[in-house]
Parts: structure tokens; sequence; C-alpha cells
């Protein structure tokens, strides 16, 4: 197996998506007037998937920096996360349960959380591949600030993700190479992402 490292150009890009996307974030937060300030909820516990190697191997340049104590603890509860959300799953339910990089609240590696980490909040529209537009509403406080100064959902402000996912998509591509459809797809919750390790994939053999 070899490792997927970013190499730092990457890396910088895939920091520069993160900015706009939070730029953009902010503007729509604003004009709803949305603050996570006071909040009774927290979305760390959300169930989140994860979708490009790219977005794993910057999560695993922020893990590596945490220090010895702080990484044993996020392994060990990233291992119970696991556990926990297979056996929840196996009874049919959508686990809900509280990211393993999660303490007192905060983020630990918030520079290096993923997009659906961020982009949670705000309503959002996407235009996928094959045309079809997308809404998603917001959270939970989104939905009643919304549903309080707008007559109907579709006309209160919302974050465009088309442009950002397909930065993202270019990116993978960049990374993976002409090789990108032999590899397996990524779908992963961020605790299997550290409890597996870094992103890595079966080297091809050569041919003769």
């Amino acid at each position: 197996m070899k490792e997927i490292v970013l190499p730092t150009e990457l890396s910088h890009e895939i920091a520069e998506i993160y900015k706009v996307m939070q730029e953009e974030y902010e503007q729509v937060a604003e004009r709803i007037t949305l603050s996570c300030l006071d909040c009774s909820d927290n979305c760390c516990d959300s169930w989140f998937l994860h979708y490009t190697y790219c977005e794993w191997a910057y999560l695993w340049e922020g893990i590596r920096r945490l220090d010895n104590e702080t990484l044993d603890l996020i392994v060990e509860q990233a291992k119970e996360y696991v556990r926990e959300a297979e056996r929840i799953s196996s009874t049919g339910k959508r686990p809900q349960l509280m990211c393993p990089l999660n303490k007192d609240g905060l983020c630990v590696l918030y520079k290096h959380r993923m997009l659906i980490c961020r982009m949670h909040g705000t309503p959002a529209t996407l235009t996928r591949p094959d045309g079809q537009n997308m809404r998603f509403p917001g959270c939970f406080r989104c939905q009643e600030i919304t549903g309080e100064r707008y007559e109907q959902d579709s006309t209160a402000p919302a974050m465009d993700r088309t442009t950002i996912f397909r930065r993202l998509a270019a990116l993978e591509s960049r990374l993976m190479g002409e090789r990108r459809h032999i590899y397996p797809k990524v779908k992963k919750t961020i605790a299997e992402m550290i409890v597996q390790g870094p992103p890595a994939v079966q080297t091809p053999h050569c041919e003769r």
C-alpha cells in the first residue's frame, strides 16, 4: 500500500477552497442572522460522510501535528465511535454520536475540519453533474429563523455549493491522476478515517 500525501501546492489549494467557502457561508449567515453562539445543539454529533482522498489526506496533515497524548485519546474515541456506529446502524437507525475530534464542544482540528462540517448550518443549493438542482434547508436553528422571516424556504438566502464541489472534485482528480477510477471510492466518517490511518491505495503491478 502506498500512502497518499498531499503535495504542498494541493494542500494550499484545499485550504483556499475552505477559505472561499467560509467567506460565502458567513455572508449568507449574516443575511439570515444565523449564529452558533449559545446554540442548544452541537452539529458535531451529526452523521456526516466524506468522499475524497484529498480531504482525508488534509485531515491527517492536521492529525500529525497533535501531541501524542491528544492523538492517543482521539484514536481511542474514534475506535469507540466506529464500534457504536456499527451497532446502531445494525438496528436500522442512523447513528448520532459525538465526533472524536470534539473536545469540550470544540473541534481540536478546527483549521483542518472537512468541507461538510464547514457547510452545515445555512441553506444551500447545488447543481449536480446531471443538471438536477437541489436545495438544503440548513440546520434546525437556521430553519427556525428562516421559517419566521420568509414565507417560503426557497426565498431565503442560500449558499451555492456547486463551484466549491467542482473545485474539490478537480483537486481530487489532480491528486489521484489518471488511475483515479480504479481506486476504491471514499465514503467514510471522520472516525473511520482516523482509525484506518492516512489514506493509502494499492500500488498497481508493473505491466510486463
